[in-house]
């Protein structure tokens, strides 16, 4: 991938390729190792704890992100977030060769998501499915240090100990968690427009579609003459003397042409409705 690529690519903050992000993990990894050192006293396993929490502290904000708008603060999302960081810091087995942001990701939206259930649902889903998330969070979790990747729907169903079907449906109940605003916007500097705003509005020529397509056959049977006078006077706007003058005949034979024509097209109308 290209550089310029990897700019449009969005990278939990310890991920971020560049000088910055083997900063954090070679800062990661020296803490890590204090705090799972054998010899470690208790004060130094407990400051390097707090060190790795800190250091992770922007994975969380990354992660809170993605539930802005949905009617919670985003200082609380972050300290809800900060929950599951703490919880991945004490899990986390770094013999695995998983890196920690890949490790913790899943556990920090497990927590924020569970917020917003024990907050209440928008929708709400039975209790079954509410409790069935919280499993597949929790084991994709696991499957996902002890694997090093994203566990496959079956994965999960085998360790949750349920069909792949049931983990589908409980991974689609979270989008019960809560609904979005319609004047809700993005947060972007721009002041972008609201989601109402890129809604599309019910097209007036919709309910004469299905007229229009009728009367396509109908307007084939005839002649060369009557299709131009309706295309003159009904697409053009020419009015009944420019018609006139325009094919050479009198208007008053024009307004005979197109009175027939017009009784003739609405009498097959009727005959192809019935």
């Amino acid at each position: 991938m290209t550089d310029q690529a990897l700019s449009g690519v969005q990278h939990p903050p310890d991920t971020v390729p560049g000088t910055a992000g083997d900063a954090t993990r070679r800062r990661s990894a020296e803490l890590f190792a204090q705090l799972r050192a054998a010899g470690a006293d208790e004060a130094a396993r407990e400051t390097a704890r707090e060190a790795l929490v800190h250091l992770h502290l922007p994975l969380v904000e990354h992660c809170a992100r993605r539930f802005r708008n949905r009617g919670e603060p985003f200082e609380d999302l972050v300290q809800v977030g900060t929950i599951g960081l703490i919880k991945s810091v004490d899990r986390f087995d770094s013999d695995r060769g998983v890196e920690f942001s890949t490790y913790a990701t899943p556990t920090i939206i497990g927590e924020i998501k569970r917020y917003f259930r024990d907050k209440g649902w928008a929708i709400r889903v039975p209790r079954r499915l509410q409790e069935l998330r919280m499993q597949i969070a929790t084991a994709g979790a696991e499957l996902t240090q002890s694997l090093g990747r994203s566990p496959t729907p079956r994965e999960l169903a085998e360790a949750v100990g349920c069909t792949v079907e049931e983990i589908v449906e409980g991974i689609e109940s979270s989008n019960a968690y809560s609904t979005l605003s319609l004047d809700a916007s993005d947060d972007s500097e721009g002041g972008a427009a609201s989601m109402l705003d890129a809604i599309g509005v019910d097209d007036a020529n919709l309910e004469h579609v299905e007229i229009r397509e009728s009367i396509k056959p109908l307007l084939d049977r005839l002649d060369a003459r009557e299709k131009r006078i309706l295309l003159l006077r009904f697409f053009k706007n020419m009015t009944q003397s420019q018609i006139a003058e325009e094919i050479g005949v009198s208007q008053m034979h024009v307004s005979r042409l197109l009175n027939r024509t017009l009784v003739q097209l609405r009498s097959s109308l009727e005959e192809s409705a019935h």
